[in-house]
């Protein structure tokens, strides 16, 4: 989120793989090993945190009518059972030998979690019944009527105030229970509900000093404003469609990807004009762009409802309402349902961190100066984030829970989205939020009393329910702390979250391209800031998202190309120097960001093809201007412009992750760091990654280390000419390997690895290249086609590529026999021919043929390699 760039980046060492045998230097010291639950306890203003062999938790007791939908708390402790069984064998220490001394810190936050999900279980049906609370607060049909619930517990009286009854709440006076909670139940009107769908409604209550105020109900499903009026407020809206209007699902989920490949975009954004796009042009215009591009996972920013539209939709208003700007809730649900019907999943960018500081139109109003536990806030400063101007939330509140968990499942069945990414999570996990926090990687920093548990184990209730409700689902966490755990299960002691953003890897780009020559880039810095991820906990790596592309900061593409993108950019005139070394390491840094940095990849709209611009919202600042808040989709439509090459470039190397499936292989292998020749070989699955960083220098015969012996070809070119490059690298040469040392002698071989083969290696390029299978004989002498050139033809979303070259000279006249062969075989009929099937020494993979190549399981040797490498390797 915008704010997240408010918190310092951790350092690579928070994020060091490790091997689970291994003793870490970051662990306390023998004196201190167990005292993370004193320094819980002593924090006498932060709750209920309390040693964890003596900590007792208050009974919640149900509500005696109907479903239970509240409680509060009492004294009476005896029914409660402790969870010391639960809490024993925690599988996250067996995992990470370091985490050992902080057993108690992981005892007391997982019977924390234990006895709350009992809690939920003894007093509202268990924690999935408990995250139904949509069913029951806010304005539900029920018998003959709509019934209308709001927990308020510090006001003195309460109306349901609108349109139905001309905003006079004199005969709707709702009702108090025992637990704050306000209700009333308005009968229909001759058969017709009393309040009409579509109609404005607010929640008008009195608080302690006699003043009356009108507020947007907390659980409302939409919520409009006047467009004529400048800064005007919000109105609640009825959400109660009759069946004919409702949006009715028509196509099933897609299944879960083995490695999620993310399209980052922002629907109200997306329109080519300056103006706000709508769900349903998103769906039928940006989609299929997606889709063609091969992406697999569409992540939606900005979706519930935001009143100040340059936030980003990061200061949330309503939680439970669609963002109005783009549509309404049916037409986000046609969007839903359209991808699905492409085979894109969808996740949903959920902000629970924190809330709009908006009194009027926000869940800050309901705040009246009340104590925390009456409050969905912290009062004071613990409340209020400083640099965010926004609200926190009081995760230790059980009507907050109820909100936030039901809000979760809201999305996930109301509008079938298929997993979340959560912002701001490094906020949620420390009571200091991050802010001027370094993380060093020390342990103590992640377990410690600056740690806030009540977060930690609302987000494992989170995930819990989510898995629960979804076991398909993907949840992915914004967290720049690299807290260890984060990304394991809650049955292990972890936080549940499936893939952690790789925040510092953007971070390195951006130095990098600010602040060093071409010359000065290290090879072994770079790798290493690439692999320097925690064993066993998947990352999502990204060159950037949107948080690189605001305004005030550049994307890579401007970093690189400035000001030359608005004159340079036209194939009708030979590319500059300053062009041709941007279109070259734009291809490139996405590329290994993809292949080394993670086990899923994200990019955000309109970077694939190097969107000239950065992003600036309507502000203050810029008159209130769309200009710069739109995405030029005709730059990359416009077959004599550049930006076709790039975008041709991250189709292809989707693609390739589509046939070989190397993100979601754990075989990942650095075997060179070449700083003098700025050379960078890698083994992911049973693909060889060679990339060449020198600004000039082509490496002819250059010996690359690998895994399997045999034949190797070009999967993958960069400097393809339907990428933009100079064709230097032919596709139809077969690279045969040598033996390297002594077999099973690691120390004896080439970069440690057991065969080497040699390949013609351009300035600024990355090939990769994959193994033949030499089983089957080969029928005919037809060039087996490059896998480059058949990702950008064979499909009908593709433009032909012998037409996107016509305005360009390609070849090298003086050799040809360096030019790409044009042949126009499709991948799957010369791979028929070849046997390409991808084989490890003992155990075969899925053959290339059904298009299931999975990256084969290491042998032992290998595993000790990827655990051991540490950043200083």
């Amino acid at each position: 989120m915008l704010g997240s760039l408010s918190l310092l980046a951790a350092t690579p060492f928070a994020f060091r793989s490790f091997s689970p045998s291994s003793n870490n230097n970051r662990s306390l010291s023998s004196g201190t090993n167990h005292q993370i639950a004193k320094q819980l306890a002593s924090e006498s203003g932060r709750g209920s945190q309390k040693l964890l062999r003596r900590h007792v938790f208050p009974v919640y007791r149900r509500v005696s009518y109907g479903s239970p939908i509240s409680a509060v708390m009492i004294d009476d402790s005896s029914t409660i059972t402790t969870s010391e069984e639960n809490t024993q064998n925690i599988g996250i220490l067996d995992i990470d030998s370091a985490l050992r001394p902080f057993k108690d810190h992981f005892q007391y936050r997982i019977k924390k979690f234990v006895d709350q999900k009992n809690l939920f279980e003894n007093y509202e049906g268990g924690l999935e019944e408990f995250a139904k609370g949509y069913l029951r607060f806010g304005f539900n049909r029920e018998e003959d009527g709509i019934v209308y619930r709001e927990w308020a517990p510090a006001a003195q009286e309460a109306q349901v105030v609108g349109d139905f009854n001309g905003w006079d709440g004199s005969n709707h006076k709702m009702e108090k229970n025992e637990f704050g909670v306000w209700s009333i139940k308005i009968p229909d009107s001759e058969g017709n509900p009393a309040i009409p769908h579509n109609s404005r409604v607010k929640f008008r209550f009195k608080h302690g000093d006699g003043v009356w105020v009108d507020r947007i109900p907390a659980w409302i499903k939409y919520a409009i404003v006047d467009p004529t009026r400048f800064g005007a407020p919000y109105d609640g809206v009825h959400w109660d469609p009759p069946p004919s209007e409702r949006y009715e699902f028509k196509y099933p989920r897609p299944p879960k990807p083995k490695a999620p490949r993310i399209y980052e975009a922002h629907v109200g954004m997306s329109s080519p004009e300056p103006r706000i796009n709508s769900y349903r042009e998103f769906a039928d215009d940006v989609l299929p762009r997606i889709q063609a591009n091969n992406y697999n996972t569409v992540q939606l920013m900005a979706v519930m409802e935001h009143s100040y539209y340059a936030s980003f939709g990061y200061h949330v208003t309503n939680f439970f309402s669609v963002s109005s700007r783009s549509g309404t809730p049916e037409d986000l649900k046609y969007l839903i349902d359209k991808a699905h019907s492409l085979g894109l999943r969808v996740l949903m960018d959920v902000v629970h961190s924190h809330a709009s500081n908006n009194v009027t139109d926000g869940l800050n109003g309901f705040d009246v100066g009340q104590s925390s536990q009456e409050s969905y806030f912290h009062t004071g400063e613990r409340g209020y984030h400083k640099l965010w101007d926004s609200r926190l939330f009081n995760y230790g509140n059980w009507e907050v829970l109820r909100f936030l968990l039901s809000n979760l499942r809201w999305w996930l069945e109301e509008f079938k989205f298929d997993g979340f990414r959560f912002d701001g999570v490094t906020s949620m996990l420390y009571h200091h939020h991050g802010i001027n926090m370094p993380f060093t990687g020390d342990y103590n920093e992640y377990f410690s009393e600056a740690t806030d548990v009540d977060a930690v184990v609302y987000l494992m209730l989170a995930n819990s329910l989510i898995n629960n409700i979804l076991p398909d689902a993907t949840v992915i966490a914004e967290d720049v702390s690299g807290m260890p755990g984060l990304g394991r299960p809650v049955s292990e002691g972890g936080i549940g979250f499936d893939y952690r953003l790789a925040m510092a890897i953007p971070d390195k780009w951006i130095d990098y391209l600010k602040n060093k020559n071409d010359e000065e880039w290290s090879m072994m810095d770079l790798s290493c800031s690439l692999t320097n991820r925690r064993y066993t906990e998947k990352c999502i790596s990204y060159a950037e998202s949107h948080d690189q592309s605001i305004v005030g900061d550049k994307t890579i593409a401007f970093f690189l190309m400035d000001k030359e993108m608005y004159s340079g950019m036209s194939c009708l005139t030979d590319a500059s120097p300053t062009i041709d070394r941007g279109i070259a390491l734009h291809k490139m840094i996405h590329f290994i960001t993809m292949a080394l940095g993670g086990e899923g990849y994200l990019n955000f709209m309109g970077n694939e093809f190097g969107h000239p611009e950065w992003i600036d919202f309507p502000r203050e600042g810029n008159g209130w201007s769309y200009e710069k808040c739109r995405r030029q989709w005709t730059l990359v439509d416009t077959d004599h412009l550049r930006y076709k090459f790039m975008n041709a470039f991250d189709r292809a190397m989707n693609a390739l992750d589509d046939k070989f499936s190397f993100l979601s292989s754990t075989k990942q292998i650095v075997s060179c760091t070449d700083e003098e020749n700025k050379v960078i070989v890698f083994e992911r699955g049973d693909l060889v990654f060679v990339f060449n960083f020198h600004p000039e220098n082509t490496y002819d015969g250059y010996k690359v280390g690998c895994d399997l012996p045999g034949k190797y070809r070009v999967a993958l070119d960069s400097d393809a000419w339907e990428f933009g490059g100079h064709g230097r690298v032919g596709h139809d040469v077969d690279h045969f390997t040598s033996p390297e040392g002594i077999p099973g002698v690691p120390e004896t071989n080439f970069n440690n690895r057991p065969n080497s083969f040699k390949v013609l290696s351009p300035a600024r390029t990355c090939v990769v290249y994959y193994k033949v299978d030499e089983s089957v004989e080969e029928t005919n002498g037809i060039n087996v086609i490059s896998v480059s050139e058949t990702l950008e033809m064979d499909a009908s979303k593709q433009k032909n590529a012998e037409e996107s070259a016509i305005l360009v000279d390609h070849g090298d006249k003086e050799n040809p026999q360096e030019t790409n062969d044009r042949d126009t075989a499709s991948f799957d009929e010369e791979l028929q021919k070849d046997g390409a099937k991808q084989e490890s020494i003992e155990e075969p993979a899925a053959s290339v043929l059904d298009k299931k190549i999975v990256g084969s399981k290491l042998d032992e040797p290998e595993v000790e390699e990827m655990e051991d490498r540490t950043p200083d390797d």
